[in-house]
């Protein structure tokens, strides 16, 4: 047997070196060198030296080991991001300091005899607080490769560091703080994965900042998106996190929405523990019904496909473990699994629990195959189950699935049957109310009377989509209807879902009017009592052969002043029901109104008395009856626009004040050519009507609303006035709607899309670009100091990106740029700009260099750009460098640019053109220098660097920019409880 070698501390500088070269290879060896690193530790350990006569000890081979294995490490840490195998060193060194550890604390509990409080001072513990201190050396080191190297290898090694002295791990927590906050991301990157070990690590509740909150901090706010994704993968999740984590649903990056959904959402969902399953803290029952809204509404309404195939996974892992209560239930009862699944939402106010049970139907076939809808499934309607049977019902009428179809749906006379009895159960729920009937009794009633509804309203959705070939069938549910509505005590909210299947089974408009028109005699009807339920005989009429009503004349009914008072409270009651039929049904209409006599007694006896009743509702619903006959009615509609215009007024509510503004804007885009084309009488009064509205209104919802309506208008091309587009561009940078998001969300998109579908449409916005400027100018001065406002020059860039002739999606006319140009120059040469002369003058010059200038331009347009700017130089020299600079740096690109069309440059024969004349006009107006001078001097001593809102505009401003009343100049409202601009 060979003699053991004995250990040197000259074997380190061989050994470690080597398995330093063995690790950067590859990772597969690691586990290997752990254990002979570890070796040469414990033999260095040994190695000792006394001192101080005897009483001290030197720890001689630990030193030398650490000196060792710190220089090994020393050599990668200067070595750029992206070369592997510093990461394998990297990787080593996290590993190692956790197999050192687990060693010590194995050779801990195998040796009982030892006290029973753990030493602190083991050759791991110090191994591990020396490396740490060379490190935090690298925290501060200028070189950006040294500090991500450092903390990227403090990263690996921060979970595993065992018990640490209190001084380290403040130097620790300290320097991660402090490089979470460094300018380089991937540094940022490294410290967040750090600092999140470290959460849970924390004794002192009052510390502060806390870990937790830094890390969310990162999360909610950090501009680099690989950051913020670090800090969401490394982020411990629970309650208190559980919002911020659910926030990045929206975030900006796509990586990181999906990582929500992929990585942390889903992979919580189910704890497994013991051999059993618990609920996670992601788990759909562990959430609230707002929380898992928003995972659904976010998550499957991304626009991207990865992130929506991410939601629709965890939507059907929903499904697998919403019954899970710790222990695996048996699988295949697919339609429980799909009932409880929908008892997590809130089936009536949105449609997100459509949308997560349409995203299980299409991303789980075998569930959707397992749904069976046979007798026994309609026996015991719930909610739930009317739910599921109607949107698996309009999933395979969207896919053609007719199969399907067929198989679930049940025959028409069946499910007419059901629905009567439905109805008559809610009738019966809403009879048997007792005043003196408990509390929660009584609540308990209320909740059963709308799950009722709900079922109702669902099955009558599905009727629309059930095959009525069946001519018994079909007479059954079209006089079940008609009865239904016949009763004023049908809830409101399934009036639509009866016209729906009446309109489903009328032959024709003619027909289903007449029909809700008997419907609303029979409720107006003095003489008949609405029966409180529905007959189960089966009626044999149909819409075909049932004849008009024939009515005897009846005698006027009572003014209201002669009604008692409860007679007059269900008088308004029938005619509001009458009225909230009549607006379902002129809504379902298409004809016009001339076509259909039969609405000449509606619009006499019910909807023009409506619309001079006081109480608003009534009034309300009178409008929008007559607004929707207007729609259908030219005539009607020119007789009746001034009496919707009047209900737009100061004290008007603002319920009735949306509405009518609805109907004036539907008006105006059905009967376009009546009211808007050049040749109408009403096109003037229209525009400062709207004008008025958009600068005097206060409400952020009206606001939103006749912006939304400008912009539709707009878009169509049905209005196309100038002081229009000034007055949107203004309401959208202007601080009083920074705050409406409906407003700023719907003219975010309308801009561009205007601009870039019609290259006239950019020829206008440039032809408006010195007034608009003008115009935001005075604004932004008149604005607090702490009003949120974007300057002009930022306006300005948006408006030159607007007009950009490269982004229009039709033929481009490539010289709005050119004229644009033309535009700015002219405006040089005035001090009509109201604001600090230079800085105008510098704000407008910077805009030149952003201005696309085409490879090819007309003649005449690139000499009258030339005439402008040889003019601006001789006659108003800019005198602020920075200003000079950029002018001469635009002038000598159009000079190099189009050198050859300027070669032959003579002014004096351009004098001669008549294309020329408008422009040598202008210049000629310009006045000396000298008295440039004076002007300037004059406005400054007047207003310093502020603007006057009793600006002086001079002739010259007038020539530059189109004329416009002083009326339909944009002006800025005084917003209720705000300093605002006026």
């Amino acid at each position: 047997m060979p003699a053991r070698v004995t250990f040197t501390l000259d074997d380190l500088s061989t050994n470690i070196p080597r398995i330093f070269d063995q690790v950067q290879t590859t990772t597969a060896n690691h586990q290997k060198n752990y254990v002979a690193l570890y070796k040469l530790h414990v033999e260095a350990s040994k190695h000792t030296e006394t001192i101080n006569d005897g009483t001290s000890i030197k720890l001689v081979g630990e030193r030398a080991f650490e000196d060792l294995f710190i220089s090994m490490l020393s050599r990668a840490l200067p070595i750029k991001k992206g070369a592997s195998v510093v990461d394998r060193i990297i990787k080593f060194v996290g590993g190692y300091t956790k197999f050192v550890n687990e060693k010590g604390e194995a050779a801990r509990k195998a040796n009982p005899t030892e006290e029973d409080e753990p030493d602190d001072d083991t050759p791991a513990s110090r191994f591990v607080s020396r490396l740490l201190r060379f490190l935090f050396k690298g925290c501060q080191a200028k070189d950006k490769i040294i500090r991500f190297r450092v903390v990227q290898c403090i990263a690996e090694m921060v979970a595993h560091l065992g018990e640490i002295d209190d001084d380290i791990y403040n130097l620790l927590r300290g320097n991660l703080l402090e490089r979470i906050r460094d300018k380089e991301n991937p540094v940022r990157v490294q410290a967040a994965i750090a600092l999140s070990k470290l959460c849970g690590s924390e004794d002192d509740p009052t510390e502060e900042p806390k870990i937790t909150d830094v890390i969310i901090d990162i999360l909610t706010y950090d501009t680099a998106a690989d950051v913020r994704r670090a800090a969401l993968l490394n982020l411990p999740i629970g309650p208190e996190t559980l919002p911020h984590i659910l926030a990045r649903t929206r975030d900006v990056d796509v990586t990181v929405r999906k990582l929500v959904y992929h990585n942390v959402l889903e992979p919580n969902c189910v704890i497994e523990h013991d051999g059993g399953i618990n609920v996670g803290v992601s788990h759909p029952r562990a959430l609230s019904i707002a929380q898992r809204e928003q995972i659904v509404r976010n998550g499957l309404g991304d626009r991207e496909d990865v992130v929506k195939s991410a939601a629709m996974k965890l939507v059907a892992t929903w499904v697998e473990v919403v019954r899970m209560d710790g222990s695996k239930l048996e699988k295949g009862d697919h339609e429980a699994d799909v009932i409880a699944f929908l008892n997590l939402f809130d089936l009536v106010e949105n449609s997100t629990a459509e949308d997560a049970l349409l995203s299980v139907f299409k991303s789980r076939a075998d569930i959707l195959d397992g749904l069976e809808f046979g007798d026994k499934y309609w026996d015991d309607m719930t909610p739930e189950k009317a739910f599921l049977a109607r949107v698996f019902v309009d999933h395979c009428v969207a896919t053609k699935d007719d199969r399907r179809l067929e198989a679930a749906l049940p025959v028409v006379t069946a499910l007419a049957f059901r629905i009567q009895t439905a109805y008559n159960h809610l009738m019966l729920l809403r009879g048997d109310i007792d005043d003196e009937e408990e509390e929660e009794l009584r609540a308990s009633r209320e909740e059963a009377q709308l799950s009722q509804e709900f079922i109702i309203g669902e099955m009558l959705k599905m009727s629309d989509n059930l095959d009525y070939a069946d001519e018994i069938g079909r007479r059954k549910m079209f006089q079940l209807v008609r009865d239904m509505l016949s009763q004023d005590v049908l809830p409101e909210s399934l009036v639509s879902r009866c016209l729906d299947v009446l309109r489903t089974l009328s032959p024709n408009e003619r027909d289903l009017i007449r029909v809700v028109v008997e419907v609303i005699h029979t409720l107006r009807d003095p003489f008949e009592d609405p029966a409180q339920g529905i007959s189960a005989d089966d009626s044999t009429s149909t819409i075909a052969d049932t004849p008009a009503t024939v009515r005897t004349a009846r005698a006027a009914p009572k003014p209201a002043e002669e009604m008692p008072p409860e007679e007059r409270a269900r008088a308004d009651t029938i005619d509001l029901r009458c009225l909230a039929l009549c607006i379902g049904m002129l809504e379902r209409v298409n004809g016009t109104f001339e076509e259909n006599s039969t609405l000449e007694g509606i619009l006499g006896e019910l909807i023009i008395p409506a619309v001079k009743r006081r109480e608003m509702l009534l009034r309300e619903r009178g409008l929008v009856s007559l607004g929707l006959c207007c729609l259908i009615a030219r005539r009607m509609a020119l007789n009746s626009f001034q009496l919707f215009v009047s209900q737009v007024q100061a004290g008007v509510p603002e319920v009735l004040k949306l509405r009518v503004l609805q109907v004036i804007l539907d008006i105006l885009m059905a009967h376009d050519k009546d009211f808007l084309s050049l040749q109408s009488p009403y096109l003037e009064k229209i525009i400062g009507f709207l004008m008025n509205t958009l600068n005097t209104e206060e409400s952020d919802k009206v606001l939103a609303l006749i912006c939304v309506g400008l912009s539709k208008l707009m878009l169509s091309g049905m209005i196309s006035d100038d002081r229009i587009l000034r007055a949107l561009i203004l309401e959208y940078v202007s601080p009083n709607s920074a705050t409406n998001q409906e407003l700023r969300q719907c003219l975010s998109y309308f801009f561009p899309v205007y601009c870039y579908s019609s290259a006239a449409n950019q020829r206008r916005m440039q032809k408006q670009f010195i007034p608009i400027y003008e115009d935001l100018n005075r604004v932004y001065n008149e604005c607090d100091g702490d009003e949120d406002m974007i300057s002009p020059t930022q306006a300005s860039l948006m408006i030159v990106d607007w007009t950009d002739p490269q982004k229009a999606v039709l033929k481009a006319d490539e010289s709005i740029h050119i004229d644009l140009a033309s535009d700015i120059i002219k405006a040089l040469f005035t001090h009509c700009l109201h604001l600090d002369i230079e800085e105008d003058k510098k704000a407008l010059c910077q805009l030149l260099g952003k201005l696309y200038i085409p490879d090819e331009v007309d003649d005449d347009k690139i000499r009258t750009l030339k005439l402008l700017m040889i003019t601006l130089r001789t006659r108003r020299p800019l005198r602020d460098s920075t200003t000079k600079n950029t002018f001469n740096k635009f002038q000598a690109l159009i000079d190099k640019k189009f050198e050859k069309q300027l070669a032959d440059f003579d002014e004096v024969e351009y004098r001669q053109l008549e294309y020329f004349k408008a422009v040598f006009e202008f210049l000629d107006d310009i006045t000396p220098d000298s008295d440039w001078d004076d002007d300037e001097a004059a406005v400054k001593k007047r207003g310093g660097n502020k603007r006057r809102s009793e600006s002086v505009v001079s002739d010259t401003t007038a020539s530059l920019s189109a004329a416009s009343d002083v009326e339909a100049t944009p002006r800025a409202r005084k917003a209720n409880g705000k300093s605002k601009a006026k």
